[in-house]
């Protein structure tokens, strides 16, 4: 049976749908979805998830999708497995208003997305990419928003994978539970979900990038606010008494080694990364986020930092630096190691696809790295999209193809594997 015209024509109609709906996270909002505007892509999974037939679909307050499939007959003794992908975008760019330009035949030239915004496969090595889909189909913004397929490209291939099951019920499963989650992107996707509703003992996220890997490595990460306390006098008057805030901020971000910035550092070096600011001369914030592979030096990072905050308490007497550090996800592999079917099926799923599967480290994280943490061992798969969180966002729809077919070929060899 040829499914590929089926999943082709259905993964890229799913996939343009859910682009459309504006779901930027809010890392400043305490609420869970941090903003309102998550519900609307919940509410359309959910009734989604109903009309394909799912017997078992709830949508729990604090905005998670969740719907449970009921294996196929005979196989009520597999074990169950999740596929997740989450629902927001990134606020690094704006998500609203966003317009898929879709360009057949894709030819290897530069793409004209608007405004005189160009993607260009030469630029750079995410980009290249773009060249192994000549004659293909390619997805892209209008180049004024981000495209979204971080991670609606997920969403749109589990659904797919999840209505290829509901009308072909001779393909064989085991049970499966869909999980669809708020707020990755500001790193609180999973905070919520509650793991003793979920029957699974291993889930799949499909959160990756280019097509044909898999991430069972990622970065640690921890988030760090700094605080910058000064003392506020009229500048005529200030010697020996102002101190400003302002100025302390500065100091501090100048400290910071520019030859471990993201820009600057790739493969396995992890960073430091400015991320907002704001203040006035008695007082100043700014955040910033770091990342490594390595939890040792994670530790080295933080210890930098103070060191830095105490180098600046000395420079501006009087005034006050404090940190706060807050662990947002760490590294899967260190959770994933001690499962060897679940990367088994990983990799068998992808290579019956007919490419190889490569395991890459992400620079990144997802919500599969929390889920491992707190007891769900979860790798991530390929979507087959590129340049997240920018306008230059593009995927390929054969990528896209490639991960539905993943996902439906992994349910089905849990269930081979546990019938030998």
């Amino acid at each position: 049976m040829n499914t590929q015209p089926w999943i082709e024509s259905t993964v890229v109609e799913n996939f343009l749908r859910y682009v459309r709906i504006h779901t930027t996270s809010d890392p400043h909002s305490p609420t869970c979805p941090s903003t309102p505007f998550q519900w609307d892509l919940a509410r359309l999974l959910k009734k989604e998830l109903e009309d394909l037939g799912v017997p078992e679909v709830e949508m729990t307050e604090f905005g998670y999708v969740v719907g449970k499939i009921p294996p196929s007959p005979g196989y009520h003794h597999c074990t169950p497995i999740g596929f997740l992908a989450h629902m927001d975008t990134s606020p690094d760019f704006s998500g609203e208003g966003v317009k898929p330009k879709i360009w057949k035949n894709y030819d290897g030239s530069a793409l004209e997305l608007g405004d005189g915004v160009f993607l260009d496969p030469n630029e750079n090595d995410d980009n290249k990419h773009m060249l192994g889909y000549k004659g293909q189909t390619l997805i892209t913004s209008d180049g004024s928003t981000l495209l979204g397929a971080d991670d609606k490209a997920g969403v749109a291939e589990i659904m797919t994978a999840v209505a290829f099951w509901m009308a072909h019920p001779e393909a064989v499963h085991g049970p499966i539970e869909i999980i669809f989650t708020p707020d990755e992107e500001i790193g609180r996707g999973v905070d919520k979900l509650n793991l003793e509703t979920l029957k699974s003992k291993a889930a799949y996220t499909l959160d990756g990038s280019t097509e044909g890997t898999y991430n069972e490595h990622c970065f640690n990460a921890y988030t760090v606010g700094v605080t910058f306390t000064g003392r506020m006098i009229h500048p005529g008057y200030a010697r020996g008494v102002m101190v400003n805030a302002v100025a302390m901020a500065g100091a501090f971000i100048a400290g910071l080694p520019r030859s471990e910035a993201p820009e600057t550092t790739d493969g396995r070096y992890g960073f430091y990364a400015p991320q907002e600011i704001e203040g006035r001369m008695d007082h100043a914030f700014f955040r910033l986020f770091i990342r490594d592979f390595s939890i040792d030096e994670i530790h080295r990072r933080l210890t930098f930092l103070d060191q830095l905050a105490r180098t600046i308490e000395g420079s501006f007497p009087g005034g006050k630096v404090e940190l706060e550090a807050t662990k947002q996800y760490l590294n899967l592999h260190d959770f994933l190691a001690s499962h060897p079917k679940i990367m088994g099926a990983l990799v068998k799923g992808i290579e019956e696809t007919g490419a190889p599967a490569v395991g890459e480290v992400i620079r990144g994280g997802t919500d599969g790295a929390r889920l491992s943490e707190r007891g769900l061992p979860t790798p991530n798969i390929f979507t087959g999209g590129h340049n997240f969180h920018s306008r230059y966002e593009w995927i390929a729809l054969p990528a896209m193809v490639r991960a539905t077919q993943t996902v439906i070929n992994i349910a089905r060899i849990w269930t081979e594997d546990e019938r030998k």
